[in-house]
């Protein structure tokens, strides 16, 4: 992990320029830690087109198309994260290879599976996204209000997102079946409780 950390840090050498008012060093380290968001929004927008060529059951169409509108709800949250990387005077770095060599999570786990195993799944996915999101967004405090405001708004729609997902895996009491800390679990327990 402390290799994939410096990494990351190599990525984005001290700016030369940053916004108004932002120390040059606060904004290299804040380019660093969008560096990771950035790699887990990529990440998510390809495992979303992974579940929706993926998934199979008689809730098909219903989950395929979800999931496109999944992918136009993400996409822009890629653009805009790499566009603030950039003004801060970092160097947003979208190639394939350099997100397998920065990110420290495994692959999604699942290929082809019901509606309910990949719905589980993909809470999961959520999960941890909105979780490093979230802690981001508290970490920034009063350093870049605007940064932090960026990240305040992208997790208004993850949870939005995530809340779609769980209606698949949500019983009538409210309760979330298939809770797990992996995918695979995740998975298991649909397959067990809802399939």
């Amino acid at each position: 992990m402390a290799q994939k950390r410096a990494a990351r840090r190599a990525s984005n050498s001290s700016p030369k320029f940053t916004v108004p008012g932002l120390k040059i060093a606060d904004a290299k380290k804040i380019a660093d830690d969008l560096d990771i968001r950035l790699a887990a929004l990529f990440d998510l927008a390809m495992t979303l087109k992974h579940i929706h060529w993926n998934v199979v059951g008689p809730l098909f169409i219903a989950a395929h198309e979800m999931l496109d509108d999944h992918l136009a709800k993400v996409l822009p949250m890629v653009d805009e994260t790499a566009e603030r990387i950039a003004t801060l005077g970092g160097h947003p770095n979208g190639t394939p290879g350099y997100l397998v060599r920065v990110r420290n999570w495994n692959d999604y786990d699942l290929g082809k599976a019901t509606v309910p195993e990949h719905m589980a799944a993909l809470d999961v996915v959520y999960t941890g996204i909105i979780e490093d999101h979230r802690k981001l967004a508290e970490q920034l405090g009063e350093t870049d209000l605007v940064t932090q405001d960026m990240l305040v708004g992208q997790l208004g729609t993850l949870e939005l997102l995530q809340w779609f997902v769980r209606a698949h895996v949500e019983s009538s009491e409210g309760e979330i079946l298939t809770t797990s800390s992996s995918e695979r679990g995740a998975a298991r327990k649909a397959r067990a409780r809802i399939a």
